[in-house]
């Protein structure tokens, strides 16, 4: 068994003639947290979706849970994954049938989805919100939801594409706190994008820093801050000869 849940390599893909990715090698280890970083159109949210199985490369070897990824296995992969959005999408129904909605899809008995979904309800601090109506949530709420809803499903791979981008900042900073424990607690495999470095020791095994579409530096949180790889990426984190700048974040 490979020690790797997601695994590419020399993934390319193009919008029209314009290049978006060329990743030569991105690998998640199994239980690992994942960050993807870099500035507004490297490729994070596209890589992503590629791995996910949300967009296809045009070239390029993805393997998912030891799996070399063809056509006709996708569905089956997907349903070993789940995928958070930057924006909620929630049916309009109740917060309990939100989280409830992929269990029932998948057949399970009315007992397994009660206890499932309380679960998660309590785990991410939502269970007073059960029966409210999903459109009448905060955006905080609503993003909680999302995260119960991908999380009772025991997904063995979870993407994240930047999850609190809308959030304003108490609501931001306690939602990342949350899914830090979460995460810890459960070691779901996890690729996650993130414009907010400052949550990469709380929340990432290892960071990947993109850069026009490459991945430039793949380390823990702690090498990347010590050892950036080059001046660009040095700048990307906001370091001024070799330090931190305070309180910066990616734009």
């Amino acid at each position: 068994m490979t020690e790797y849940a997601v695994e590419a390599e020399n993934i390319k893909l193009y919008y029209g003639k314009r290049q978006v990715l060329d990743v030569e090698q991105f690998r998640l280890r199994y239980n690992e947290v994942t960050a993807l970083i870099g500035p507004n159109g490297a490729g994070k949210s596209t890589l992503l979706q590629v791995l996910a199985l949300l967009q296809r490369p045009a070239s390029g070897k993805l393997c998912i849970l030891g799996e070399e990824v063809a056509p006709g296995k996708e569905l089956a992969l997907r349903r070993r994954m789940a995928v958070v959005f930057q924006e909620p999408l929630l049916l309009d129904t109740t917060v309990f049938n939100n989280v409830a909605a992929g269990l029932s899809l998948r057949g399970c008995k009315k007992s397994e989805i009660k206890a499932r979904v309380w679960k998660w309800l309590e785990l991410f601090g939502i269970e007073s919100l059960a029966r409210r109506p999903a459109r009448l949530l905060s955006g905080g709420e609503s993003q909680r939801v999302s995260l119960a809803r991908a999380f009772v499903l025991e997904p063995e791979v979870l993407f994240l594409d930047e999850p609190f981008s809308y959030l304003d900042h108490p609501t931001r900073r306690a939602l990342t706190a949350d899914l830090g424990d979460i995460l810890q607690a459960t070691r779901i495999s996890t690729v996650m994008v993130t414009h907010d470095y400052n949550d990469l020791p709380l929340l990432a095994d290892k960071v990947a820093v993109m850069l026009e579409g490459k991945i430039v530096q793949c380390c823990t949180p702690e090498e990347l801050f010590a050892n950036p790889a080059d001046p660009a990426v040095a700048a990307l984190l906001g370091m001024d000869n070799g330090r931190r700048k305070p309180a910066a974040t990616f734009s």
